[in-house]
């Protein structure tokens, strides 16, 4: 099975540590860490932890577009570029250790060329997937409706897409119909209209998604609640593992990556969810923007089933 990733709005994930953030003062850092960042190349990076492979389709330009690059290829994902002619954004997280509280600073991304548009699209029409995984938010200006055509064509080269974004564009791509989504609470609200919806609730709303023909498959992420499957056949709640939580950058790619990775190897829909959330718990037990560990995982999928479900 292979899978193909789409990013078009990565970013230089730059973190490091302090002791304490304080206003008007020049503060000591740890040396800094970079990494390759965005949804799609986080869920690549994870699924190449998990020992599996993925294409990595990706926008880079620029000096910053170029370490993006090379730390794609440490990572040793393949990868097809798209190159563009603005530079590629970098995103900055610092980690208080006094605190334990953790600083997350967003930049935002440039405009694509209708061009550079066009050729992520062809990229993934040829990318000869099973499965696609969209993930991350989409850079300024472009048009909402471009994972709806992620979607159109995902149908066409008979992949299933998988899809975790949120807003319009989420709402958009429903519109053309996925294969599966891992909205949070408050993104299946909007999607169905609706506010406060209570755990009880979430079976209801995310049929409704599947009978309107949106997606066949919903998780429903719930952070340290864990997360709800539902199919048309299947409602099930997977608690999220106790763990001591150091950073929350990429948990859930690394959830998403799970789920992917556990599909491709023909697990079933409640053993995909069990890996998500063993991997997206997993990846918060590691500082800044490292993901997580194989071990890690591993010890986490004996918890449930010593305690989980």
């Amino acid at each position: 099975m292979n899978i193909t990733t789409l990013t078009v709005n990565p970013a230089i994930d730059k973190s490091t540590v302090i002791d304490r953030l304080i206003p008007e003062q020049k503060l000591r850092c740890d040396p800094p860490r970079f990494d390759a960042g965005g949804g799609g190349i986080n869920v690549s990076k994870a699924i190449r932890r998990l020992g599996g492979k993925s294409l990595a389709i990706f926008t880079a330009g620029g000096a910053s577009g170029q370490l993006l690059a090379d730390l794609v290829k440490q990572e040793q994902i393949d990868a097809q570029i798209i190159e563009t002619n603005e530079w590629t954004r970098e995103n900055f997280v610092v980690a208080e250790t006094s605190t334990n509280a953790q600083y997350r600073f967003g930049m935002p991304g440039a405009a694509l060329t209708e061009a550079e548009t066009q050729a992520i699209l062809d990229a993934l029409e040829h990318s000869g997937a099973n499965y696609v995984v969209a993930s991350g938010s989409l850079p300024p200006k472009m048009d909402v409706n471009f994972y709806e055509k992620v979607a159109a064509i995902s149908k066409k080269i008979g992949a299933r897409l998988v899809l975790d974004t949120s807003g319009e564009p989420l709402r958009a791509a429903c519109d053309e119909g996925v294969f599966l989504l891992k909205p949070n609470i408050g993104e299946l609200e909007a999607l169905v209209g609706t506010t406060n919806l209570q755990m009880d609730d979430v079976d209801d709303a995310a049929r409704s998604l599947i009978g309107d023909g949106k997606c066949e498959v919903v998780i429903v992420s719930m952070g340290p609640k864990g997360a709800i499957l539902v199919t048309k056949d299947l409602c099930e709640h997977i608690p999220a593992p106790p763990v001591q939580k150091r950073s929350t950058v990429g948990a859930g790619d690394s959830m998403v990556a799970g789920m992917t990775w556990a599909l491709t190897q023909g697990l079933s829909y409640p053993e995909m969810l069990r890996w998500g959330v063993a991997c997206g718990s997993a990846a918060t037990m590691n500082e800044g923007t490292q993901l997580f560990l194989r071990a890690d995982v591993e010890r986490l999928l004996e918890w449930f089933k010593r305690f989980g479900k």
